[in-house]
């Protein structure tokens, strides 16, 4: 499954999302840039969160409450390996309800185990993404 949509429109690409996801974790597969983080922002809104969402980056994740539950955005862009996610608590945020948001999950798969939702995000043009279910 794939959508292709415009960066103005990413209301779309988080119905889309929603309505087809099978798991609550979902895995953002993007080359920097490709608007993994700007997604994740409206997808936060649309589960029902009040507060802006931001990027994680150097706090490694970030919780927010939401009407859906908790929301956990995780950016391991920085991580160096995986016993420093597993230091973070990745476990228990993994085994808890609510929504994980995950960018950079290449750099911690060995840890994140079968019940997830791959999402490739390709860059088509200056204002146009591809957001291919995997």
């Amino acid at each position: 499954m794939e959508l292709t949509y415009k960066l103005q429109e990413l209301e779309v690409a988080v119905d889309y999302i929603l309505s087809n996801t099978k798991s609550k974790t979902l895995l953002f597969y993007g080359e920097m840039g490709a608007g993994k983080t700007t997604l994740i922002k409206e997808l936060v809104k649309a589960l029902g969160v009040q507060d802006t969402a931001s990027s994680p980056t150097f706090s490694l994740v970030n919780h927010y409450e939401s009407e859906e539950g908790p929301v956990f955005h995780f950016d391991f862009y920085r991580i160096e390996n995986d016993t420093e996610a597993l230091d973070m608590g990745l476990e228990d945020y993994l085994d808890s309800e609510g929504w994980k948001l995950i960018e950079w999950p290449e750099r911690v798969e060995r840890l994140l185990g079968d019940n997830t939702q791959k999402l490739l995000i390709e860059v088509k043009s200056k204002d146009a993404r591809k957001l291919k279910f995997c």
